[in-house]
């Protein structure tokens, strides 16, 4: 599945082995391998791949048949580490204070509607 994917989207965007090969730093013996099915890419080579084609690797995996369907993340802002994450309201990035308050505030809220 993954190799008649990546031929596909290569097609499709119109590059050359060669190309992909320079975008990820592998010989393009190696990429061919991959479009035919000679070889398997690493995990970390599929991850790779779907961000340079701009899909998910569930698409290049066969998971899911729509290219442009992403993968959705679940944080959980209450045992988060969000040092590396930036959220922003109005352009205004939020303090941990701020998540705090609203986490809160959500709380509350759905107490409300509950009882």
């Amino acid at each position: 599945m993954i190799s008649k994917r990546l031929s596909e989207l290569r097609k499709k965007k119109k590059w050359s082995l060669q190309y992909i090969a320079d975008q990820l730093d592998i010989a393009k013996s190696t990429y061919a391998g991959y479009e035919s099915g000679y070889r398997q890419p690493s995990l970390e080579a599929v991850r790779e791949l779907a961000q340079l084609f701009g899909t998910s690797t569930d698409y290049l995996l066969g998971a899911v048949d729509d290219p442009e369907k992403r993968e959705s993340k679940v944080i959980e802002l209450t045992e988060a580490d969000l040092s590396n994450l930036h959220l922003t309201i109005d352009g205004k990035l939020l303090t941990q204070e701020d998540i705090n308050q609203m986490i809160a505030f959500i709380r509350v809220k759905r107490g409300m509607e509950a009882g």
